[in-house]
C-alpha cells in the first residue's frame, strides 16, 4: 500500500491528486513533508486539500523537514538540527498550527498522522489546555487543544524504541492511537522490531500498535 505524493504548491491540483490516487489507485492517504516553501498547511490556500481527504476518509501523514529559516536558538549547532531536536520542534509546530486554526472544527473528520511518537506533543497535552484557557487565541475552538488531538492524531513509534515514550503517549492519546513504524533508512529496523514485540505492553496493546490500528485507519 501506498500514500500519495501531492504537489502541495498547486492546492486544486493537490486535491485532485489525492483523489486520483485514492480512487484510481487504492492509495490509503498522502505524506506531506511539512511546509511548502515556507507555507504551512493551516494557510486558507490549503483547505481543499483537508476537505478532499476528509471526504476520501483518508489521513494525511505530516512528515519533518527542513524550517524555512534556521531557528535561532540551535544556531551553531548542528548536531541540535534535523532529526535530534529540530524536526521534532518543526513538525510538532506545523501539527498544532492545524489544531490553532479550527482546521478540525472545519473539518472534525480530519485524520492526521504524526511520527516519532507524537513529536513531543502527547507530552504537553495537560500544558497545552492549561496556558490556552488564559490566552486569547485569534480563533476560537469549540473544544480544548488536547481534545482534538486525541480525537483527529494517530501517532507511530517510527525513529522511537523507547519504552518511557510509548507509555506516555499510550497514556495521553490510547493504544488506539499508535502504530508501529520504522523510521527508514534512519533507524536499525530489526532492532525496531525487537522494541514493539519485547517492550512491556498488554496482549492486546501490542496486537493494536504493531498491525491493528494501521488496518482500521488505513483500511488494510
Amino acid at each position: 500500500a501506498a500514500f500519495a505524493a501531492l504537489p502541495c504548491q498547486d492546492p486544486e491540483a493537490a486535491a485532485r491528486e489525492l483523489e486520483r490516487c485514492v480512487r484510481e489507485l487504492g492509495f490509503k492517504g498522502a505524506l506531506v513533508n511539512g511546509h511548502t516553501n515556507g507555507e504551512y498547511l493551516d494557510d486558507e490556500k490549503f483547505l481543499v486539500i483537508w476537505e478532499r481527504a476528509e471526504a476520501l476518509g483518508v489521513p494525511i501523514y505530516l512528515h519533518p523537514s527542513w524550517p524555512p529559516e534556521e531557528p535561532h536558538c540551535v544556531r551553531g549547532y548542528d548536531e541540535l538540527q534535523g532529526a535530534a531536536w529540530g524536526w521534532a520542534f518543526e513538525t510538532g509546530s506545523h501539527a498544532l498550527r492545524l489544531v490553532a486554526c479550527g482546521l478540525f472544527d472545519r473539518f472534525p473528520g480530519t485524520r492526521l498522522i504524526i511520527g516519532h511518537m507524537g513529536e513531543g506533543i502527547p507530552f504537553t497535552l495537560w500544558r497545552l489546555d492549561d496556558r490556552w484557557a488564559t490566552y486569547e487565541p485569534r480563533r476560537p475552538l469549540e473544544k480544548r487543544p488536547s481534545e482534538y488531538v486525541r480525537e483527529n492524531f494517530w501517532i507511530t513509534t517510527s525513529g522511537v524504541s523507547s519504552p518511557e515514550p510509548l507509555q506516555c503517549s499510550i497514556a495521553a492519546l490510547g493504544a488506539d492511537r499508535v502504530m508501529f513504524a520504522v523510521d527508514y533508512p534512519h533507524q536499525d529496523q530489526q532492532e525496531a522490531a525487537d522494541f514493539i514485540r519485547q517492550t512491556p505492553l498488554e496482549n492486546d496493546e501490542r496486537e493494536l500498535i504493531a498491525h491493528g490500528n494501521a488496518e482500521h485507519l488505513l483500511g488494510l
